[in-house]
């Protein structure tokens, strides 16, 4: 397996994160919440653009309509970028203003599954929530320091979610679209692989996972058994999407925060992982 460095002009993030493919745009785009920043690569021609936000974002999901709805510290907002237009319309917990968003996803009834976290990450006071399609919002697990995921498996049975802080991924039972079963562990990291960061499943239902602090992101099969490892030279590997017409090719965020100057660290990354993906879903509302 082969991967290689997507150029930039020098450009790294300080915390890339929120990897999504746009099928409509033929375009991956990601996060640097910390920047804080939206950056889009269009893989047809390799140009890559970067839009400064005005607080930390830390995902975004394409609507159905058009556009998106971006996952700020302050809530949720409808994003438009040509011209850049923002539109707040909730906070999820306006009594933790040390809270900020951190991962999401859309899943395949249109809900936007996403977590909060303390942004200093001291406290344990992050949330898993759901954003129905009306924009109605349902509180389904807490208790989270550092929420990663989510990710959904193939068969629609599963949702996946880490805390990266115990190097826990979680899996619940899908009751039915809004409500999930009890908690259970699924994996556990070991300490010298570092943490579970941002995942997705792949179409044979494997969950792939970056490995922050472990150099590597990893392939599990769906009985959570490590199926293969993938080294890369950035310390901190933080969220992996397929991406291209036929899904085949993975692509792999990076953080850059808290370490010497590096090509590699804070690079976004291209890897011919050998399989490939499930289709991201659009936010119903």
């Amino acid at each position: 397996m082969t991967w290689s460095i997507v150029p930039r002009g020098g450009q790294r993030d300080q915390l890339g994160e929120g990897t999504l493919w746009s099928a409509r745009e033929g375009a991956l785009y990601w996060t640097d919440i910390l920047a804080p920043a939206l950056n889009r690569l269009v893989l047809a021609t390799g140009e890559v653009t970067r839009w400064p936000m005005p607080e930390p974002l830390g995902w975004v999901a394409e609507r159905e309509g058009g556009g998106f709805i971006a996952g700020f510290r302050s809530g949720f907002a409808e994003l438009d970028l040509e011209p850049l237009t923002i539109r707040p319309f909730l906070s999820p917990e306006p009594e933790l203003p040390g809270n900020r968003m951190n991962d999401g996803k859309a899943d395949a009834a249109g809900a936007i599954w996403c977590g909060t976290m303390d942004m200093a990450e001291d406290q344990d006071s992050g949330a898993l929530y759901r954003l129905a399609p009306d924009r109605s919002l349902a509180r389904a697990d807490g208790g989270y320091r550092v929420p990663n995921g989510p990710a959904f498996s193939a068969d629609g049975r599963w949702l996946y979610h880490s805390d990266t802080a115990r190097r826990t991924v979680f899996r619940f039972a899908r009751l039915d679209e809004a409500r999930l079963g009890e908690r259970e562990v699924f994996i556990r990291i070991g300490e010298d692989d570092g943490y579970p960061d941002g995942m997705t499943v792949d179409g044979e239902g494997h969950l792939w996972i970056a490995h922050w602090g472990g150099s590597r992101v990893s392939r599990f099969s769906p009985d959570g058994t490590l199926d293969r490892a993938i080294a890369l030279p950035a310390k901190q590997c933080t969220n992996v999407a397929f991406c291209g017409e036929a899904l085949d090719v993975l692509y792999v965020s990076s953080a850059a925060t808290g370490l010497p100057d590096s090509e590699h660290d804070g690079a976004l990354f291209r890897v011919e992982a050998g399989v490939t993906g499930l289709a991201p879903h659009l936010f119903g509302g």
